[in-house]
């Protein structure tokens, strides 16, 4: 069984899968708006939104789509959780990912890890960005 993180978004979905394939370096490998869906059933007006894409991520896939505008809610409850074994990296993708964003938890050592921190990014998506080296 494989487990896979899928992100609803208000509008910006492209703009954020661009974003992460540049922040993470996976490679987008599917995207297809709600327009170019067979059967032309799009909701109306969201014809040139994100309907489906996927980001390779290795072994994960980091998957999401635009809302229709009536089913949006703003993501709560969980975060997108990175763990990395090199602390210049966690925090390179720390920093990246809390430009324009909230940062909740800065990035800093704590008892379990040289570097850990908690944002928002400027999408509205929830991280942790962990290193998993011995604190």
């Amino acid at each position: 069984m494989r487990v896979n993180t899928h992100l609803s978004f208000n509008g910006q979905c492209a703009a954020a899968f661009k974003f992460y394939e540049q922040v993470l370096g996976g490679k987008i490998v599917f995207s297809m708006t709600w327009g170019e869906m067979p059967g032309g059933q799009a909701p109306p007006g969201t014809e040139k939104l994100i309907m489906h894409t996927a980001l390779n991520l290795g072994e994960a896939t980091l998957m999401g789509a635009d809302s229709p505008p009536d089913r949006f809610e703003q993501p709560q409850g969980f975060a997108v959780s990175l763990h990395v074994t090199d602390i210049s990296e966690a925090e390179r993708l720390f920093n990246a990912l809390s430009q324009n964003g909230k940062v909740r938890m800065p990035f800093q050592k704590t008892f379990w890890s040289p570097g850990f921190g908690m944002c928002v990014d400027r999408f509205g998506i929830p991280w942790m960005v962990n290193c998993e080296q011995a604190a």
